[in-house]
This record gives C-alpha cells, sequence and structure tokens, in this order.
C-alpha cells in the first residue's frame, strides 16, 4: 500500500542530507553509465570486425586457380591453372557436401559503362543465380537479384551497385532502364548497397554467366568459384580438402603445391571472428561488473553510514512502539528509490550518448574500420540497471535489519 507519509519522510531525509544523497546516486548513475557506454564500444567492434571480415555467407569457401610452383608427372612448375564449367560439373556430382556452387567471371581490358552521355568506369562481373545468397553484404534496396531463368535464356540484364545507379542515373529510378558495355545493351533489374567496409563492391556491374560467356567470354573459362557447405552433412575443412584433392588429380597438379589454388575458408575465418568477439564480450563484461560492483559497495557503505547518522531517530521511533519491519522497509525503500532513479538516469543518458554518437559518424560519412553502428541491446541495459536496484535493496537490507535491532534506550544516549 502507498505510504504517503513514508514518501515525504524519504524526500525530507533526501533534502537534508543533499550531499550523501547526490555522492550515492552520482555512483549508481555513473556505474550504468559507464556500462552502457562499454556495452556499445563493445559491439560496435564486434560490428566493425564482422563488417570488415565476413563479407560472405560463413558457410562459403571460394577457390582461385594460380600457377603451380612444384613440378608433377612430367610438367613444369609455372602452369597457369585453368577451370571451366565442366569443371564445377564435376566437382558438384562427386563431392557430397555442397549446397550451392557458382562460378565467377570479370570482363577484362579498357571499357566504360555508359548510360546516354554519363560515363563510368565500373567492373562487370559475371555470375550465376546461387552466387548471390552468397553474398550476404548485399542488401537490395530495389528490384531482385539475377535468377536462373536469366542464365537460362541468356538474358542481356544486371544488377548494379547503388554507386553505379548515383553515376548513371543520378535520382532517377534506374530499374527498367539501360546501360551499355561495349556497344552491348544491359537492363538493370536490381540495384544493391553494399553492407560491409571493403572498397569498391557497390561499384559493381553483374550479368549472367551465360550471357557473359555467350558475348564476351567464349572459351566459358572460370576465374575463380565459390561453394557452401551442408553443415550438417560436413564441416567446411574437410570439404574444402576434398574438393581440393579431387582438382588437384584432375588438373595434375603435386598435393603439396600450395600455390596452385587460392582458397578463402570463411567458415574458418567465422570461427575466430567468433573467438575474437567473445573476447571482446568478456573484455567488457568484467569492466561492466566491476563497475557495477563499485556503485554496489557504494550503495551499502552509504547505507551504513545513513544508519549511524540516524541512530538516535530510529531509537525514538522504536520508544514510540514502531515496529522492527517499518524501519527495515523504510530504509531500503530509499535505498531503492535513490538506486532506481539513477540508475533509470544513466541507462537514458549511455543509450542517448551512443544513438547521439552512431548519429554524428552518419553524418560525417565516417568510416572507421573495425568500428561500426555502437548500439546497445536495450534487453541487456534494462537487466543491468534491475540488477543494480535488486543490489542497491539488498546492500540497503544488512544496514536495514541493524538499524532493527537497535536498543531504543542505547540509541537515545547517542549524540
Amino acid at each position: 500500500m502507498f505510504d504517503i507519509d513514508k514518501w515525504q519522510e524519504i524526500f525530507a531525509t533526501i533534502a537534508k542530507n543533499k550531499l550523501r544523497t547526490g555522492l550515492t546516486a552520482f555512483g549508481v548513475f555513473w556505474g550504468i553509465f559507464m556500462l552502457i557506454i562499454l556495452l556499445g564500444a563493445g559491439r560496435g567492434l564486434q560490428n566493425g570486425v564482422a563488417a570488415s571480415m565476413l563479407l560472405d555467407a560463413t558457410n562459403s569457401i571460394w577457390f582461385v586457380p594460380n600457377r603451380t610452383s612444384i613440378p608433377h608427372k612430367g610438367l613444369n612448375p609455372g602452369r597457369t591453372i585453368e577451370l571451366n564449367e565442366s569443371d564445377l560439373d564435376y566437382i558438384e556430382a562427386n563431392v557430397e557436401g555442397i549446397d550451392l556452387i557458382t562460378p565467377e567471371n570479370w570482363l577484362r581490358g579498357d571499357y566504360r559503362v555508359t548510360r546516354g552521355k554519363k560515363i563510368g568506369r565500373f567492373p562487370l562481373y559475371a555470375a550465376k543465380a546461387d552466387y548471390f545468397p552468397i553474398k550476404v553484404t548485399y542488401n537490395y534496396q530495389n528490384g531482385r537479384t539475377l535468377n536462373k531463368l536469366d542464365d537460362k535464356y541468356n538474358r542481356k540484364v544486371c544488377n548494379i551497385g547503388n554507386r553505379v545507379a548515383e553515376v548513371l542515373f543520378e535520382n532517377e529510378d534506374p530499374i527498367g532502364q539501360y546501360i551499355r558495355v561495349k556497344d552491348v545493351l544491359f537492363k538493370v533489374v536490381g540495384v544493391y548497397q553494399f553492407e560491409g567496409q571493403q572498397w569498391g563492391q557497390d561499384e559493381r556491374v553483374f550479368i549472367p554467366f551465360s550471357t557473359f560467356k555467350k558475348v564476351f567470354s567464349p572459351g566459358g573459362n572460370v576465374n575463380l568459384f565459390a561453394v557452401t557447405t551442408d553443415q550438417s552433412k560436413i564441416t567446411g575443412l574437410e570439404l574444402q580438402e576434398k574438393i581440393k584433392k579431387l582438382i588437384y588429380q584432375r588438373h595434375n597438379i603435386h598435393p603439396d603445391d600450395a600455390q596452385a589454388f587460392m582458397i578463402h575458408n570463411q567458415e574458418e575465418q567465422f570461427n575466430q571472428v567468433m573467438g575474437l568477439m567473445l573476447g571482446i564480450r568478456i573484455f567488457v563484461w568484467v569492466i561492466g561488473i566491476f563497475t557495477l560492483l563499485a556503485g554496489i559497495m557504494g550503495i551499502s557503505n552509504i547505507m551504513i553510514i545513513v544508519v549511524k547518522d540516524r541512530t538516535r531517530e530510529i531509537g525514538i521511533r522504536k520508544a514510540l512502539g514502531a515496529k522492527p519491519t517499518s524501519i527495515v522497509t523504510m530504509i531500503m525503500q530509499e535505498s531503492i528509490f535513490i538506486t532506481a532513479l539513477a540508475g533509470y538516469f544513466g541507462l537514458a543518458l549511455g543509450t542517448l550518448f551512443l544513438e547521439g554518437l552512431n548519429y554524428a559518424l552518419g553524418m560525417a560519412g565516417a568510416d572507421i574500420e573495425f568500428f561500426r553502428n555502437p548500439e546497445i541491446d536495450i534487453g541487456v541495459g534494462i537487466s543491468a540497471t534491475l540488477l543494480l536496484i535488486i543490489a542497491g535493496a539488498i546492500a540497503g537490507l544488512f544496514p536495514a535489519i541493524k538499524a532493527s535491532k537497535i536498543n531504543p534506550i542505547e540509541a537515545l544516549r547517542v549524540e
């Protein structure tokens, strides 16, 4: 039940001891505020690391052919490894555990991408439909990705990055309009925005692989290819070794030749990044917990001082018939009120600070490597605040119990 007399007494006590109350509240406020800032900064580091290192699906593996460095079966080192679609078909048919497999090619030489009088030097890439689910950092703002029908019917369609759209179309909607590459017209069917931090990803033009092969590369060579792992059947490292073994046998490459192919296993990198993120989270929480503990100790010490300063007053209350539970609840209520109010302001201002920092970084166009979008999980912030309030109640409980056991006669003798 709401006891207005008790609240009036609490406010009177707070007003009488402004400095002491202010220092107590500031300790709680600062503990929550710093915890929120630390958690936000930790999340910013996690987002930055993920954006910088995790550019593709976490179960993807990329194979890039290079030159041999070891002689094998009478073949000299220095051979250039050339792949084509038949290699990918052979891999897909003979290796279990593959979810997606797709080639990637790009147009070599000096050329321009034009639209009317507007000209841009943008690279042209070719890929199949399975390529785009792998490029998880490509966020399609408008239109669609290239699909299997585009590849089946050699359609002259394309996806473009938002930077290409800005240069060639300015404020116009690119969807349904045409761009020209080497006198060949391509219809724009999708526009994507790159969500990572690697330069140049949003300056690309993608066309169907079959169209590229027919128009620009009759040989159908594959510059590189990617697979994704069916993780219910096999690990990324196991799949990588199976594909490597098969393709080395198919192209007469020495098993120990590490230079013949460059292989990027995103699953392995993902595990490394997750380990790094776990370290960041542990570090942030250790610092945050010690900050909270400092605030809790501050509350406990202040409440002990409060009980000591009010010993005579508590003695008078007990002499007049006040019950021990009344004294306990009064002191705990004061502790909880100060803790909750200060904790709320710490949470609110910490969240506001992070939002302001995020807004300022966005307005300034700052692109800080390994730090991006500092934010706080509001559920974690509220949980931390509630934890501190509970701790504040416990911190006030022991001095309150001590106060309830004060002998009225001894308390009245205290000056």
